[in-house]
C-alpha cells in the first residue's frame, strides 16, 4: 500500500468535500505498492517579488529514488479548443495546458533553489476521470501523459510505468529523503487539526509561514520554545508536526493538554506513538502505574492527585525526547514543573498558550530563559468574525485577519426568554442549512456549562435532534454520545475545536468584562466559514455600544 501524506485523508471522505480527490487517494494507496509515496493537496507561494502567486498540484507522486511525478485532476466536463484542454468555471477559464506547465515549472525551480537541491527527475500525467477525450492529439498534452474517463482503470499502472519503483531496499535514499523534507517543509502539508475530525471541508490548512513551519526551523539549544498564538494561528498544527516528526526520529513525544475533548481529538488524527493525555489522566496514569488509586471521592481528589503524582520519581524510561504543553494558558506553575520534569536533558519542549482563551483565569507561567514566539494572525476563521472581535479586544492581544475567506457577516439573533432563545436557535440552524452546511458541518455551541445550561438538556430542539456528551465513555476511553444529528458542546468542551458553522447560543452577561469577553472569544473563534450568535438582547445592548 502507499504512504499518503499527510494522514487523516480517509475520515475527510464522509464529509462530501473534494470527494472525486479522495477517490482517487484511495485507489492509489490501495493499488500502488509501499514502494512510492503520495503527497495530495500541496501547495506553495513565492514571495520573492512583493506578491504571492499561488499554484496547486492535486498528487505529486514519489517513488524510493526520489523522482517525482505531477497529477493534475480534473473532475467534471471539458472543453477541447484550438488552444488544447480547459476548464471552465464561473466568469473565468482555466488552460490544462498552462496550469500543468506553470505547476511543473515552479516545483521544479522551487527544488533546484535549495541548497542540498536533490537530483530529482520530474514527470507529469494528466487525469480527468469523468471526461472522454475526443481529440487527444490536439489536446496541447501528450496523448501518452493523459488518463481520460475511458481508461480510469489504467491509472495505477501507467503511473508504476512512467515512474518505476526504483532501486529496492527498506530505507529511502538520501536523495528521497532531501525531497521528502522538501515537500513537508517548504510547502505546507499539515492538516487543519484544530477542526472535528471527518467535519472539516479543508483537506490542508494553508497556512503561508505558519508556525507549523517557521517555529521548528528554529535552532538553539537547548530548545525552550514558548508560542503566545491566538486561536487559528496554527497552534495545533505545530504540536502535531512536531509530534509526527520526534517519531520519525525514533524518539517518543509527550502532548499534554488540558481539555479532554482536545485530546481525545488530537489522539484521533497524531500518528500511533507516544503520550497524549490530559494533565490529570496523565498524573492518574503515574499514580497507577506506581500502585496508587486515587480516590474521587474526596472534594479535593484532583488537587491530592497532582501533589501525590509530583512526589514520584520519575525514572528514565518516564522521560520523553519532545514535551508538548497546548493549552499553556490553563496551566499552573506546580504542572508546569511536574509536566516538564519527564523530558529528558536534551529534549525539545513547546508550550503553546492563548491568554485569551483562559476561560479558568489562571496566572501567567513563568518560563525564564524560554525563546518566545507571538503570533496574532488567524488563519482559521473569516474576516468577518475578526472584523467583529478586533475592536473589543486588549491592544496587546489582537488578532489579525489572515483567512483567504471572507465570507458573510456574522448572523445576529437574539432572545429575552427560554421561549425565545429555543426558537432563535431553530432559526439559526435553519440559516446554517440554507447556505448548503449540512448537520455534520454544524455545531451548536451554548455559552453556559453543562450544570447551567438550558439548552444542553433537551433531546430535541424544534425537528433537530440534538447529539450531545452523555458524560461516559467507553471501554476504549473513548466519549460516549447521544443519538442525533447535530453536535451540541459547552463552550468549555469546544475549546480547542472548531467546525465549519457554528451557532453560538445562550450567550448572556451583565457587562463585558475580561472574562465574558474571553468566552466570547473562544466561542467566535470556533467557526471556520459561518458563524451565527444567539444572545440575549441586554447582551446584546452592551456588545452594539463596546463595538
Amino acid at each position: 500500500m502507499a504512504h499518503i501524506l499527510p494522514d487523516g485523508w480517509r475520515e475527510l471522505a464522509v464529509t462530501g468535500a473534494a470527494q472525486r480527490e479522495i477517490e482517487t487517494l484511495a485507489r492509489l494507496a490501495d493499488a500502488l505498492p509501499d514502494d512510492y509515496s503520495v503527497y495530495h493537496a500541496v501547495h506553495w507561494t513565492n514571495l520573492e517579488r512583493g506578491y504571492s502567486v499561488f499554484g496547486e498540484i492535486d498528487f505529486i507522486v514519489m517513488n524510493r529514488a526520489g523522482h517525482l511525478l505531477l497529477i493534475e485532476q480534473k473532475a467534471g466536463f471539458l472543453d477541447e479548443t484550438p488552444e488544447g484542454l480547459v476548464k471552465r468555471y464561473p466568469g473565468r477559464v482555466k488552460s490544462v495546458v498552462a496550469q500543468l506547465a506553470k505547476n511543473v515549472e515552479a516545483l521544479r525551480g522551487k527544488l533546484n533553489a535549495r541548497p542540498d537541491a536533490p537530483a530529482a527527475r520530474i514527470d507529469y500525467l494528466f487525469y480527468c476521470p469523468d471526461y472522454h477525450v475526443r481529440k487527444p492529439h490536439s489536446a496541447g498534452i501528450s496523448p501518452e501523459r493523459i488518463i481520460d474517463a475511458g481508461h480510469r482503470d489504467a491509472l495505477p499502472a501507467l503511473i508504476q510505468s512512467v515512474l518505476p519503483a526504483g532501486e529496492a531496499g527498506a530505507a529511502k535514499s538520501e536523495e528521497a529523503q532531501k525531497v521528502h523534507r522538501f515537500l513537508c517543509d517548504v510547502i505546507q502539508l499539515e492538516t487543519d487539526v484544530s477542526a472535528l475530525v471527518g467535519r472539516a471541508r479543508s483537506l490542508v490548512a494553508r497556512i503561508s509561514g505558519g508556525l507549523a513551519h517557521w517555529a521548528r526551523q528554529l535552532e538553539f539549544t537547548p530548545f525552550r520554545l514558548r508560542v503566545t498564538g491566538t486561536a487559528g494561528s496554527g497552534k495545533t498544527q505545530l504540536a502535531l508536526a512536531e509530534f509526527r516528526a520526534t517519531l520519525e526520529r525514533g524518539g517518543r513525544p509527550l502532548y499534554l493538554c488540558y481539555n479532554r475533548p482536545l485530546a481525545d481529538h488530537f489522539r484521533s488524527i497524531a500518528p500511533d506513538g507516544g503520550v497524549i493525555a490530559t494533565f490529570h489522566a496523565f498524573c492518574q496514569q503515574r499514580l497507577r502505574a506506581a500502585g496508587q488509586a486515587p480516590d474521587f471521592s474526596q472534594p479535593d481528589a484532583f488537587e491530592r492527585m497532582v501533589t501525590d503524582a509530583a512526589q514520584l520519581p520519575v525514572e528514565d524510561s518516564e522521560r520523553f525526547d519532545a514535551v508538548i504543553i497546548d493549552e499553556g494558558q490553563d496551566f499552573s506553575e506546580d504542572w508546569r514543573d511536574l509536566a516538564l520534569s519527564h523530558a529528558r536533558a536534551e529534549g525539545r519542549l513547546f508550550w503553546l498558550e492563548d491568554p485569551l482563551q483562559n476561560l479558568y483565569a489562571r496566572a501567567p507561567v513563568a518560563l525564564p530563559g524560554w525563546v518566545g514566539i507571538r503570533s496574532f494572525a488567524n488563519y482559521r476563521c473569516p474576516r468577518a468574525i475578526v472584523r467583529l472581535l478586533q475592536p473589543l479586544l486588549p491592544v496587546d492581544m489582537p488578532i489579525e485577519a489572515a483567512s483567504p475567506i471572507d465570507a458573510s457577516e456574522v448572523e445576529i439573533l437574539t432572545y429575552t426568554d427560554e421561549a425565545s432563545l429555543l426558537q432563535a436557535l431553530k432559526e439559526g440552524i435553519r440559516l446554517c442549512y440554507s447556505e448548503g452546511f449540512r448537520k455534520e458541518d454544524l455545531a451548536v455551541v451554548t455559552w453556559a456549562g453543562r450544570n447551567n445550561s438550558r439548552l444542553l438538556s433537551h433531546d430535541r430542539i424544534g425537528p433537530h435532534t440534538m447529539r450531545r456528551f452523555t458524560g461516559e465513555y467507553d471501554l476504549l476511553g473513548a466519549p460516549v454520545f447521544s443519538e442525533g444529528d447535530v453536535l451540541i458542546e459547552s463552550v468549555y468542551r469546544f475549546k480547542g475545536q472548531s467546525a465549519p458553522a457554528v451557532v453560538f447560543a445562550e450567550i448572556d452577561f451583565e457587562t463585558l468584562d475580561e472574562r465574558a469577553l474571553r468566552k466570547l472569544f473562544v466561542g467566535a473563534t470556533r467557526a471556520m466559514m459561518k458563524l451565527v450568535l444567539v444572545i440575549s438582547e441586554r447582551s446584546a445592548s452592551v456588545l452594539n455600544a463596546a463595538d
